[in-house]
């Protein structure tokens, strides 16, 4: 039996933030880089069981599974019932191209009345509610390090990082938390 190398999350049971904010770890999710001209949409769709967005800004959700629109032809697919999004995609003739990249980022979930104004300390966008509405997403920078920020409540965001950049973004986060609950 050949041995698996079980790869923990950089940031596994961390947890902080404020009485504004909290700040968790993101569950264990499937992640795949999604590639693909408009014509391969449509089949590629049938095969995620979620309709891929089209537009800036906007993403589609069904069940424990989202893809984030990230730019014209790229995507963002999280999956976190645990399925097997390379197996799902596989089958899909169109072109597209699919990567793996479960391992190379983090998760990290910012919610409570505080969240946007912790996400401000260190994001250059408009966060409001009217502006970045529940289901918005967007490649960004959080300080110096690139995010995919994804807003899934009224109070709750999800920032995709690399797990290289994880440590520092949980770190800016927390304190942008702390000022938050001031």
């Amino acid at each position: 039996m050949a041995e698996t190398a079980i790869r923990r999350s950089v940031l596994a049971d961390r947890h902080g933030g404020s009485s504004a904010v909290r700040l968790t770890s993101a569950a264990p999710a499937t992640r795949v880089a999604l590639r693909a001209p408009q014509a391969s949409l449509q089949a590629l769709t049938a095969a995620l069981g979620v309709t891929i967005p089209n537009a800036p800004k906007t993403s589609g959700r069904s069940g424990g599974r989202s893809v984030l629109w990230i730019g014209p032809d790229e995507w963002l697919v999280i999956d976190e019932s645990g399925a097997d999004l390379m197996a799902a995609l596989s089958g899909v003739s169109e072109m597209h191209s699919a990567t793996d990249v479960s391992h190379r980022n983090v998760g990290i979930i910012v919610s409570g009345p505080g969240a946007e104004l912790a996400l401000a300390s260190g994001c250059p966008q408009d966060l409001s509610l009217a502006t970045f509405p529940v289901g918005a997403c967007s490649r960004t920078i959080f300080g110096k390090a690139e995010i995919i920020l994804f807003r899934t409540e009224d109070d709750t965001f999800r920032v995709e990082c690399w797990r290289s950049f994880a440590t520092f973004v949980f770190g800016l986060l927390s304190e942008g938390a702390e000022d938050a609950g001031h």
